[in-house]
């Protein structure tokens, strides 16, 4: 895992800043709304966003908190996800977007359980960033089991 941090964060430092805070505020955007998609955003999710940011940007406390909320009123003031997806198509390469689905399918879980709104909208996701069904089911069964969180299908 450190290692994918690194390299996601090499790559990153490659991008110009406001290319780097374009995405960065998409992929925060994007984790707000999957945590809003069953009309609750709890202190979990929010807690589970602000690990995921710093994680993937390597971002300090503080400042991951800063973004989730930049994040939450974009999210806010926008209803269509093709601006977002159309900024991580454009800045992240096709494998780094499989991350991305694994970090929607952990903010979906973050309560322990899968709302079908959450579902639906991490689908919706995959098809806009060009993630197959089948790598996103792969995904979420990776996030499944690292959290440790049985298939109740």
């Amino acid at each position: 895992m450190f290692d994918r941090l690194r390299l996601w964060l090499e790559e990153a430092a490659g991008e110009h800043s406001e290319s780097r805070d374009a995405l960065q505020t998409a992929v925060a955007a994007l984790l707000v709304e999957t945590a809003r998609a069953d009309d609750r955003y709890d202190a979990r999710e929010r807690d589970v966003i602000d690990r995921l940011l710093q994680q993937r940007f390597g971002l300090q406390p503080a400042a991951a908190h800063e973004l989730q909320e930049e994040g939450a009123q974009r999210a806010s003031r926008s209803v269509q996800l093709f601006g977002y997806a159309r900024t991580i198509n454009e800045r992240l390469p096709r494998e780094r977007r499989v991350g991305l689905i694994e970090m929607l399918w952990e903010v979906a879980y973050a309560d322990g359980v899968l709302d079908p709104l959450e579902d639906s909208l991490v689908r919706q996701v995959g098809g806009l960033i060009d993630v197959s069904d089948q790598e996103r089911g792969a995904a979420r069964r990776r996030v499944m089991e690292r959290l440790g969180i049985r298939d109740q299908n």
